[in-house]
């Protein structure tokens, strides 16, 4: 499609010549009930400025059909000034007004205006998603974000509808069946944040009020709300709760009103992403609403979002990246800001650095070491770069080194940074110098040189203790070794740690110091006893990987359970799962930590991350010969654990979890069966909706669920989430006609929304089935650019990242996925990123598989 993917070059020259007045965007949503119906009406007016009268330029549209388009008074032909993917205008004045009329499409992609009927009562809902480019399905505009704008919403609806955008509405006024909404102009946003949710939403409304240091009031209107059918799932007291913790919090620290008037949470389904920060109007995947019995890492989990999404109305709508090269201004602050807020809010979740270390981090850590890495601050060419730059890096790695950047300059003068920042560029746009700016300011260091280090270099350094000790066990000598193609200044503390007189390792000593260049000295180690375990990067400073000299890895063999701090416990898992991906520890070696030390793990979020370590560990890491053996022992622990775990705890319901996950053999499929069937009883274990789930994909992929079995399921869970899991159980079957079916449902049809396609895949894709899925590794390679040309990139994403052929881990593969990259150099880059990614997954396996071989 002409000029579908917009260049950074494109928007440069736009932004150059351009500014934007204003929009009043008029969407009529009345045929959205009807499901015959695949369009709405959309009207656009925008007024703008032209700093090159004469000039021509262009506006974005994603729509089936423009029936009109009007600039200054003058109709232009739509079939010579739409090319399908640009509204093209020519003979600008120095000030313009611009009206398109487009009929734009419903979206079952979660891009755009997404439309959704609940199987449970047929009613319909809509929300919309746009980042980083997708209000043009939804109306003609400048689409970069640069180019801010008021924006007028006026929204015509059935009229048992309620309507949400960024604003206050202000009049509502109803008329054949319908209700017109019409609300107040936002502040000066991009395009991407502005939002409509529309639909017979089940809301709950609260208020927040905070005085001002000038005397005045702010007065908050908060509301949450999600599907009718959810409501009786909706624990609004407890969001509600936490977003008022996090305005407190927020205002405390930024020192900067909340400047969107109202905020609203809407959960939505079949959402493409966690959460997305629209001002004002904030928008969640359902899944946040839970249905069934969730551990309390997921309660954490959710708060963490509300937090980053509210750390989102300034960093990222108030003050905004100019271009998607500096994305991390917003996503890395934010990323940072959900669990320093956790802690900072005085939420009920303490351990969010616990969490932080032990699973942001290891997604760091993955992408950090993929050959298409990139440095923090990305090269980002166009819209199609920008799409998969919402990754590890852009997120943890640049959250991890603004702790690092806090521990380095201080978090007074950080915050104060902050505050100058939001200030002086309010309702604006900023490139990184921006950032530096203020904070040289104000902790009064040279941080150039920092950013170079920091954030405009890729790659993870790897930090190793090297102890020496005298005839009397004591240390001469210890130093760190800096490992990496770029070596960074890390400031970092050393623990020591030895047991106690309860055999606990307790840390006796910590040293903090700067490590520069490739072999950093800790000069006040000298003298001191030799402790049972060197920690490096204790509490978690720094952004590296932690590598253990032999005396404490030896200690971490035998009493890695024993580490008493629980952050510095999920450092060393940390750590040792890094040894096991980068092929140092053999996988066995590693699933054998988790079945000695797993079931004393007190922290519930590290428990659920060992537990999906340990499962990749054997399916992907472990040599194929010891592979049945592996699995085995993980369900012998499962279960074991599962019937010492406290009745009714967390930590029984994710041993339970984790041993539907891992049943294969007669005795845990049979307890697997049993339960569900209520013949089997854990005390305290309540077998719910979303449990049962689990336990039937154990069944079906073990071949031992009946069709009318999972039918009968879904027909007593007929809900948009009992249809995720049935599909996927469909598919997870151990046959032939299984895995086509999954294949042709979507590959050969484009019907299916996100969430059924990564139901689909996840099914196909069972590590366990490899022989059955062998065959389509060819097919996969030949089908590429053909998805990548026919579908949208969120569809595309998933169907190349779910169908890649990871689990056959053998050379073959690997020498497709060569041949493919070698033969496509003109495949899409952001298409060759993924495949190569995955191709490096493929090859670490490798790599692992030989090091527990040997």
């Amino acid at each position: 499609m002409p000029g579908k993917n917009l260049s950074r070059d494109e928007a440069q020259q736009r932004a150059s010549i351009l500014a934007v007045d204003g929009y009043r965007v008029r969407l009529d949503v009345t045929s959205a009930p009807d499901r015959a119906a695949d369009t709405f009406r959309s009207t656009t007016t925008v007024t703008f400025r032209c700093s090159r009268p004469g000039a021509d330029t262009f506006l974005d549209l994603l729509a089936p059909a423009v029936r009109s388009v009007t600039l200054n008074g003058r109709a232009l032909d739509p079939a010579t000034a739409y090319d399908g993917a640009r509204v093209h205008v020519d003979g600008l004045a120095a000030e313009n007004v611009l009206t398109v009329e487009a009929d734009c499409a419903y979206s079952r992609t979660g891009e755009g205006l997404h439309r959704f009927v609940d199987p449970v009562d047929g009613e319909t809902y809509l929300y919309t998603h746009y980042e980083p480019a997708d209000a043009r399905r939804v109306f003609a505009n400048f689409e970069q974000p640069d180019l801010k704008a008021p924006f007028t919403f006026t929204v015509t609806a059935p009229a048992a509808w309620d309507v949400w955008s960024n604003a206050p509405h202000g009049t509502v006024t109803a008329e054949d069946g319908a209700r017109t909404w019409e609300f107040a102009p936002t502040e000066p946003i991009s395009t991407y944040l502005t939002a409509v949710v529309a639909g017979p939403y089940h809301v709950a409304r609260d208020h927040y009020r905070r005085e001002l240091a000038d005397g005045t009031a702010l007065e908050i209107p908060l509301s949450a709300m999600c599907r009718k059918s959810l409501a009786p799932y909706f624990d609004a007291d407890e969001i509600l709760g936490v977003t008022k913790l996090g305005l407190d919090f927020f205002h405390e620290e930024f020192d900067y009103p909340y400047p969107f008037g109202k905020y609203d949470q809407a959960f939505v389904p079949e959402y493409n992403i966690g959460a997305m920060e629209n001002p004002g109007c904030v928008t969640f995947k359902e899944e946040f609403v839970f249905r069934s019995k969730v551990t309390d890492a997921a309660y954490e989990a959710r708060a963490n979002v509300i937090l980053h999404e509210m750390a989102h109305m300034w960093f990222g709508d108030l003050v905004t990246m100019r271009w998607w090269d500096d994305l991390w201004l917003k996503e890395s602050f934010a990323d940072f800001m959900g669990s320093y807020g956790l802690i900072g809010a005085r939420t009920r979740y303490s351990s969010a650095w616990v969490t932080f270390a032990n699973q942001r981090k290891a997604w760091a850590y993955r992408q950090d070491q993929f050959p298409t890495t990139h440095p923090i601050t990305a090269d980002i060419r166009d819209l199609e770069d920008a799409k998969l730059n919402f990754d590890g890096i852009t997120y943890a790695k640049g959250a991890s080194v603004l702790k690092q950047l806090v521990a380095y300059v201080g978090s007074e003068a950080f915050f104060e940074g902050a505050r100058r920042y939001f200030k002086r560029h309010a309702f604006g746009n900023t490139e990184l110098g921006d950032l530096l700016e203020v904070l040289e300011e104000t902790s009064g260091r040279d941080l150039r040189a920092w950013a170079a280090a920091w954030l405009q270099t890729s790659g993870v350094n790897a930090l190793t203790p090297q102890v020496t000790t005298d005839s009397e066990g004591r240390i001469t000598e210890l130093a760190v070794l800096q490992d990496g193609d770029v070596l960074r200044p890390h400031r970092i503390a050393v623990g020591l740690y030895d047991r106690d007189a309860d055999g606990a390792l307790v840390r006796t000593g910590r040293i903090e110091l700067d490590v520069t260049g490739a072999r950093t000295v800790v000069t006040e180690a000298a003298g001191l006893p030799r402790p049972a375990l060197v920690l490096l990067n204790d509490d978690d400073l720094t952004y590296c990987k932690v590598r253990f000299d032999e005396e404490s890895l030896e200690t971490l063999r035998t009493g890695l359970g024993d580490i008493r701090d629980e952050l510095a416990r999920a450092l060393t898992w940390s750590a040792v799962w890094n040894l096991t991906r980068d092929g140092l520890m053999p996988a066995r070696d590693y699933v054998a930590l988790v079945l000695r030390f797993a079931g004393r793990e007190g922290n519930i979020g590290v428990l659920q991350s060992l537990h999906a370590q340990a499962k990749t560990a054997v399916d992907l890491y472990a040599d194929p010969a010891w592979r049945g053996e592996g699995g085995r022992l993980l369900a012998d622990g499962a279960l074991r654990e599962l019937r010492e775990a406290v009745p009714g705890s967390d930590h029984q319901l994710a041993w339970a979890r984790f041993l539907a996950q891992t049943a294969g053999g007669a005795e845990h499929l049979g307890l697997v069966r049993g339960l569900l069937a209520g013949s089997a009883r854990i005390d305290g274990l309540e077998v719910d909706q979303d449990l049962r789930w689990s336990l039937w994909l154990a069944l079906a992929a073990s071949g031992q669920a009946a069709d009318e079995e999972l039918a009968a399921e879904l027909a007593a869970d007929n809900t948009a989430s009992g249809k995720r899991h049935h599909t996927q159980c469909l598919a997870a079957r151990p046959t032939a006609e299984a895995k086509a079916a999954a294949w042709s449902a979507v590959i050969d049809s484009d019907e299916l929304p996100s969430a059924l396609v990564e139901a689909n895949t996840a099914g196909f894709s069972i590590p366990a089935q490899r022989d059955l899925t062998a065959l389509y590794a060819a097919p996969y390679f030949k089908l590429l650019e053909r998805v990548w040309a026919e579908r949208t990139i969120e569809i595309a994403m998933r169907i190349v990242g779910g169908f890649f052929p990871i689990a056959q881990t053998d050379e073959q593969t690997l020498a497709e996925a060569d041949a493919w990259l070698a033969g496509s150099p003109q495949a899409a880059p952001a298409l060759r990123r993924l495949v190569l990614e995955r191709r490096d997954d493929l090859a670490r396996a490798l790599r692992a598989q030989a090091c527990d071989r040997a």
